[in-house]
C-alpha cells in the first residue's frame, strides 16, 4: 500500500512537473487538480489504454511500437476534462505524458 501511494504521488508531482516545464499545460493546484487528474490518468490506463492497444495494433506494429506514445499523449490529453487542467494542444500532450512516463518508470525502478 505504501508502494501504491508513493507511486500515485510521484505520478502527480509528475504531472505538475510537466506544467511547470512545458508550455501549453495548465495545472492549477496541487490538491485536488493535480492528484483528481493523476487518479483519472490511472484509471484510464487501467480501462482504455490496453482497449486502445488492441484496436491500434496493426499501426503499432508497423510503426515498431512508437504509435504508443500516440496513445499515451491522446490518454494524456483526455484529462484536460478534470476542472484545472489545461492541455492547449497535442504536442504539449506528447511531451507531457514522456515526463510523466519518464518519471513513473524511475519510481518504479525504485521501489519494485
Amino acid at each position: 500500500m505504501i508502494k501504491f501511494c508513493i507511486k500515485f504521488f510521484a505520478v502527480s508531482g509528475a504531472m505538475l512537473l510537466a506544467s511547470y516545464f512545458i508550455e501549453g499545460i495548465t495545472i492549477e493546484q496541487w490538491w485536488p487538480t493535480a492528484i483528481i487528474a493523476a487518479a483519472l490518468l490511472a484509471l484510464l490506463n487501467i480501462t482504455l489504454k490496453p482497449i486502445l492497444h488492441i484496436l491500434t495494433l496493426p499501426i503499432n506494429l508497423l510503426t515498431l511500437g512508437l504509435f504508443s506514445f500516440i496513445i499515451n499523449a491522446l490518454i494524456f490529453w483526455i484529462l484536460t476534462f478534470v476542472d484545472g487542467v489545461t492541455i492547449e494542444s497535442f504536442l504539449p500532450a506528447l511531451l507531457g505524458s514522456l515526463i510523466v512516463t519518464v518519471i513513473k518508470w524511475l519510481v518504479d525502478l525504485i521501489f519494485d
